[in-house]
């Protein structure tokens, strides 16, 4: 079977950049990849955990993207700032439930996710550095979705049942 070939580490800020490039030309799946490479050689490098949650992110749409969740969520708890843990949490629950909406799925399923998104945009509002209102940018945008689409809660009907 093949083996995957190393990337040196002086390629890293090349290869950040093409990740980058693939995820503009809405290639996610070579953004991913790239990213992959990068983190092989350095587990820890932030900037490669952070391109490669948006880069699985940005495949929530698709049918192959809906596993990618649980992954991404695996990246997001090794960021090494407390407030990328929660902004990139919070992005994770966002777009998951973006791409309930555009699949059609159930609604509520949508609230509840962008419900999650805003907790962990609260979050890391509270810890942000100084100028940086993305997670307020982020939160703002979920409430507009919720009113536009007039998105509610579940309600008690729509619990799921358990078998007895």
């Amino acid at each position: 079977m093949f083996q995957l070939k190393p990337l040196s580490r002086e390629a890293i800020p090349a290869a950040l950049e093409k990740a980058h490039r693939y995820r503009l030309l809405n290639e996610p799946l070579e953004a991913e990849s790239i990213c992959r490479d990068i983190l092989r050689l350095r587990p820890d490098h932030e900037a490669a955990l952070i391109s490669i949650i948006l880069a699985l992110t940005d495949q929530f749409s698709s049918e192959r993207g809906a596993a990618g969740a649980r992954t991404a969520r695996d990246y997001a708890t090794r960021l090494g700032d407390e407030y990328h843990r929660l902004y990139y949490g919070g992005l994770i629950c966002e777009r998951q439930a973006r791409a309930l909406l555009s699949r059609g799925m159930a609604r509520a399923f949508a609230y509840d996710g962008l419900r999650d998104a805003m907790d962990l945009y609260e979050q890391a509002e509270r810890i942000r550095p100084a100028g940086k209102d993305d997670a307020i940018l982020r939160w703002n945008s979920c409430v507009r979705t919720i009113r536009q689409e007039k998105l509610t809660p579940r309600t008690d009907e729509e619990e799921p049942q358990l078998l007895e």
